[in-house]
């Protein structure tokens, strides 16, 4: 077992960024873990780490190592946990990325519930509104919200992501309000960047099939925030997720404009790294989302459902 023992040391290392920090956490001497990276640098032939004074990282075969071991690592850990006897605790580290407004709202309200339940495990989290590689920085589990595009990776639907178009009391009464999808053509619309480049192309529903209009608008932002406060400004029409724009809904700061033209449901998913066995961890993790996010999230008391339109 020493060959494993050492790679879970050196994930650690990666994990904490010193190996003093890792030995103090394995209970180690420096000198000790020390030895031990050296005697798997040399058992592989390669070196993993780069070392400095002040930095550590890891080299081109470490980071290679890393993404593969860490997935070796958790199989394992998955793997003894299920021979336990029933009734065992579940524990280790859950490390989860979420966006930040999405993380805030509705995972860290939600986090002591979870931890009462499972004592044993620790949750580390990453608020993040960029797209992370999970596998590469380490994670268990991503919450993503929309189209799901890294065939890599496996989806369990935790909800749906109803999504509305929206504005402001203000801005409709200035303005007039759409009466028809075209009519976005000649207003304000606030625009969302993404990985992908700008939103721009609306994709909206009559019952029977897709209606895709270019819209256009003097501001645009990768902030999902910024968009939502500058429509509740006046500044324009929004396309924004229901479990966002919620409070301003409810509160009359916000108008659906459109309501019988729905725009499609792009899901709210938990994402993981594919491997043979999930970690026990990360399994209860999802199936909890599930059960408080799943039939009927939080953030659609209150509101109009999405009608039913045919012709």
């Amino acid at each position: 077992m020493n060959r494993i023992e050492d790679l879970s040391l050196f994930l650690r290392v990666l994990d904490l960024g010193s190996i003093s920090a890792a030995a103090r956490h394995l209970d180690l001497s420096v000198a000790v873990a020390s030895q031990r990276l050296k005697r798997l640098e040399r058992e592989l032939g390669v070196r993993l780490l780069h070392r400095t004074t002040r930095h550590l990282s890891a080299t081109a075969e470490g980071t290679v190592l890393a993404e593969r071991g860490r997935t070796l690592i958790d199989d394992l850990d998955a793997l003894t946990s299920g021979l336990r006897a029933a009734g065992t605790r579940i524990g280790g580290t859950l490390r989860l990325t979420v966006s930040s407004a999405f993380g805030r709202l509705y995972i860290s309200p939600l986090l002591p519930e979870f931890l009462r339940r499972y004592p044993d495990v620790r949750v580390h989290i990453d608020l993040n509104d960029q797209v992370t590689d999970i596998v590469g920085s380490g994670f268990d589990l991503a919450i993503r919200i929309g189209a799901l595009r890294d065939s890599s990776l496996v989806a369990h639907k935790l909800t749906a992501n109803r999504r509305v178009l929206c504005a402001s009391p203000d801005y409709l009464r200035r303005t007039g309000r759409p009466q028809r999808p075209i009519d976005l053509k000649d207003h304000d619309c606030l625009l969302k960047i993404e990985n992908s480049g700008r939103q721009d192309i609306w994709r909206l529903n009559d019952g029977r099939r897709q209606i895709d209009i270019r819209v256009k608008g003097r501001l645009e932002s990768n902030v999902g925030d910024l968009l939502r406060d500058a429509a509740v400004a006046g500044l324009g029409i929004a396309q924004l997720s229901t479990w966002h724009a919620c409070g301003d809904l409810r509160a009359g700061r916000l108008k659906v404009i459109l309501p019988d033209y729905p725009l499609s449901d792009t899901g709210i998913h938990a994402v993981m790294p594919r491997r043979q066995l999930i970690p026990p961890r990360v399994r209860v993790f999802t199936e909890f989302l599930i059960e408080r996010l799943g039939h009927k999230p939080p953030w659609e008391a209150g509101l109009r459902a999405t009608p039913s339109r045919s012709k």
